[in-house]
């Protein structure tokens, strides 16, 4: 238990302390972008929290509020030496206080699904991360192009996004797609979206993410096209379960599962288009 003679605080994190939870989430293994925190801070500048044991950091929850009943839960870390001192468990409880009365996601990783259930999340799917170098020259779809996404009228990005995550994140997306060290692509056909993927740069792996596809095809062209821009890495998606085709496709490309998470919420999973649901945004903010 905490020892009542030290200091410790909660308070809202700096975005200089969001730099910090990216290096804790790296030495985790989650390998974080190397710009994400860029994005993440501006998308709730009060919904990153940090705990401070006699003025160290110590402790991090992210809980991001989306629209008015939404919200998702991340960075949830402890340094490891204070572990199972309570330290974490009361920024948790800081954390989702923020976000009382919202319905709350998160992707836990397999330590702590058991906690999260006993805070009331329930699994409505597993996310498989895999990682490797897919083949380079897949072609999309016939009359389907792969284009710049920061070219498309940013309203359509913004409705195909909605599809896919339960609440609407503009200011986020729009910040996710023209942060450095990304190349956004979209797939196009007739005038109509079949597809969107971003990739960003990693200590590790270059991690791609969001994926979205009206079919396997098109996944595939779009991750190819990704890969093309970092060949001299591998790639990484963290690919969603609840649609079979994305998991079928990551192997048939190659690529191999190397961390697994669960997507939880407080509530009902949320009514999404799973089967064009190829890869998670982040594991931070949904």
């Amino acid at each position: 238990m905490p020892n009542p003679v030290e200091d410790f605080e909660i308070t809202a994190a700096s975005a200089e302390d969001i730099v910090t939870m990216g290096e804790w989430a790296h030495e985790e293994g989650w390998n974080p972008g190397l710009t994400d925190g860029g994005v993440f801070y501006p998308t709730d500048p009060g919904g990153f929290l940090i705990g401070r044991l006699d003025g160290v950091p110590v402790t991090s929850v992210s809980v991001v509020r989306y629209g008015p009943d939404h919200g998702f839960l991340g960075f949830y870390l402890t340094r490891p030496h204070l572990r199972g001192r309570g330290y974490g468990l009361r920024t948790w409880q800081a954390g989702t206080a923020r976000l009382s009365g919202r319905t709350i996601g998160l992707d836990g990783v397999p330590a702590q699904q058991d906690n999260y259930r006993r805070s009331g999340f329930v699994t409505c799917w597993s996310n498989a991360r895999y990682e490797g170098t897919p083949p380079t020259d897949i072609a999309p779809p016939p009359g389907t192009a792969l284009v710049d996404a920061r070219s498309v009228p940013f309203a359509l990005l913004a409705a195909y996004d909605r599809r896919f995550f339960p609440a609407a994140r503009d200011g986020f997306l729009a910040a996710w797609i023209t942060a450095p060290g990304r190349t956004a692509l979209a797939a196009v056909r007739d005038g109509e979206l079949q597809g969107l993927a971003v990739l960003r740069a990693c200590r590790a792996a270059s991690r791609i993410g969001p994926l979205y596809a009206a079919s396997p095809q098109v996944a595939a062209a779009l991750m190819s096209a990704l890969a093309a821009t970092a060949p001299d890495r591998p790639v990484a998606v963290d690919v969603p379960d609840i649609n079979p085709a994305a998991v079928r496709l990551a192997g048939e490309l190659g690529l191999t599962p190397s961390f697994d998470t669960a997507r939880m919420y407080t509530g009902p999973a949320p009514v999404i288009d799973r089967g064009g649901y190829y890869g998670i945004t982040s594991l931070e903010l949904g």
